[in-house]
């Protein structure tokens, strides 16, 4: 019996290790967004829940990077994952993923790399971010998010924004300006997790598609800690 249990342990640990090979990178960065998404709401002052209840979208950049020469343009590449169903009422769903590029933002802590999340607050916002390139600040409004239990999700500034922007580096959390930077939709990357050309506005829009196995951390995360939107479109 013993003997069976052994072989029975080894058999799981060589699939888990030929699965771990068989994902590609894009695979792979879309399970970092699931932990990224996690660590960051763990974080003892982070993102205020009543607006996390009210985003629409949710966006997760890991391990954005400062190029070592030219300009010092910043990129990275993450994924989008929005609210279900009818004025976005329903589950999380599928993510699409979606790539960051800009010049020196100044986001960076000693030229580590950096985590943004980026929560989309209401449809325009996701409309405008599905259709194409779109630069932050101009296309859509962008402000750094408040943090914290104490932050009030009711000031000017952050209701007026289309996007609220934060970031993570070296354990410290904070909102952070994203102007100028730009973000599209990277259906190359969506078409490697999924298998098969799709583009970033069926992915989302859709209620029929399912997330991936490598997305469900991603959505799993995000249904746990605000499973209703809470926003006044949604009640409407």
């Amino acid at each position: 019996m013993k003997k069976y249990l052994v072989a029975a342990a080894c058999l799981t640990l060589v699939s888990g290790a030929v699965y771990a090979r068989k994902l590609n990178k894009e695979q792979k960065r879309l399970e970092e967004c699931g932990v990224v998404m996690q660590e960051v709401l763990n974080v003892p002052d982070n993102i205020p829940h009543e607006l996390l209840e009210k985003a629409e979208c949710v966006i997760v950049i890991p391990s954005v990077k400062k190029l070592a020469f030219g300009v010092g343009a910043d990129y990275g590449r993450g994924a989008m994952i929005c609210r279900t169903g009818e004025h976005f009422r329903g589950a999380w769903g599928a993510p699409a993923m979606y790539a960051l590029e800009g010049g020196s933002v100044g986001f960076q802590i000693g030229g580590e790399a950096t985590d943004l999340v980026l929560l989309v607050m209401n449809g325009r916002g996701m409309d405008s971010i599905l259709s194409s390139k779109v630069k932050l600040g101009a296309d859509a409004s962008v402000a750094g998010g408040p943090k914290g239990r104490d932050a009030s999700a009711d000031t000017d500034a952050w209701m007026r924004a289309e996007i609220l922007s934060y970031s993570r580096s070296r354990g410290l959390f904070a909102g952070v300006s994203l102007e100028g930077s730009t973000i599209r939709p990277d259906n190359g990357a969506s078409e490697r997790v999924y298998g098969r050309e799709i583009k970033a506005a069926d992915i989302v829009r859709s209620d029929k598609m399912s997330a991936p196995a490598t997305g469900r951390h991603l959505a799993a995360v995000l249904q746990k800690r605000a499973p209703r939107n809470e926003s006044e479109r949604a009640s409407n």
